[in-house]
């Protein structure tokens, strides 16, 4: 016959500490791994409307470049130099957007029939060779008041100084009012050098409508003042 083997009150109580130990361990652990730090997230992709809008302006540069080139005037070897200073700035902003760098894209005010440059520089032209406005597209007749470019969207043509405005369509001198409709924000600008496209707003006059970290307005109206 056997004899059961009994614990006193002594070795009950360890027992029973070492047991406690042990699960709180493995509550700890278990806790451990639940408030774990997250496994880092990949970085998201740069604001689309950013990168549209700087490909955009790229596009606009680069096509007025190409229409310098095939139909070069006196002023054309100033121009070209003017916008591919340009290009490389837009292409820097693209960089520190996080987009991808030389991306080209054509607005849709780029898309308007092409007009060949004068042969001589149009009146109004910069002395000394300047980046100065041409009218070939003939907008430079519509009256005080009214919406052009109407469908354009607008964004920057990467130029310094004062606020100013570029444009295929209107000669040196025309006042152009901006209006960004996604914030209510205007600008009256004054034309003072050609582009690829009917409008382009420098770096100054895009910052005063612009929506922040923006570079392309999609819903805008243009009109012709004073």
């Amino acid at each position: 016959m056997s004899r059961r083997r009994t614990l006193g009150p002594k070795k009950k109580i360890a027992l029973l500490v070492s047991a406690a130990t042990v699960a709180g361990g493995g509550a700890f652990v278990m806790a451990n791994t639940s408030n774990a730090a997250p496994t880092p997230t990949t970085k998201s992709a740069a604001d689309s409307t950013v990168c549209q809008g700087l490909a955009t302006a790229l596009g606009n540069n680069q096509k007025f470049i190409a229409d310098q080139r095939a139909n070069p005037d006196a002023q054309s070897e100033a121009r070209i130099a003017n916008r591919e200073a340009v290009v490389e700035e837009i292409k820097r902003k693209q960089e520190a957007s996080g987009c991808t760098v030389g991306e080209s894209a054509q607005g849709s005010q780029a898309a308007q029939p092409q007009q060949p440059a004068p042969s001589q520089p149009a009146q109004g032209e910069q002395a000394g060779g300047g980046d100065a406005a041409q009218n070939p597209g003939g907008g430079g007749a519509a009256a005080s008041g009214e919406q052009v470019c109407n469908g354009s969207t607008v964004t920057l043509s990467g130029e310094a100084g004062a606020p100013a405005a570029s444009s295929n369509q209107f000669p040196a001198g025309t006042k152009l009012k901006v209006t960004n409709l996604d914030n209510n924000k205007s600008t009256t600008v004054e034309v003072t050098s050609v582009s690829g496209s009917c409008v382009l707003l420098n770096d100054a006059a895009f910052e005063q409508v612009r929506e922040p970290g923006k570079f392309l307005i999609r819903r805008a109206v243009i009109e012709k003042v004073g």
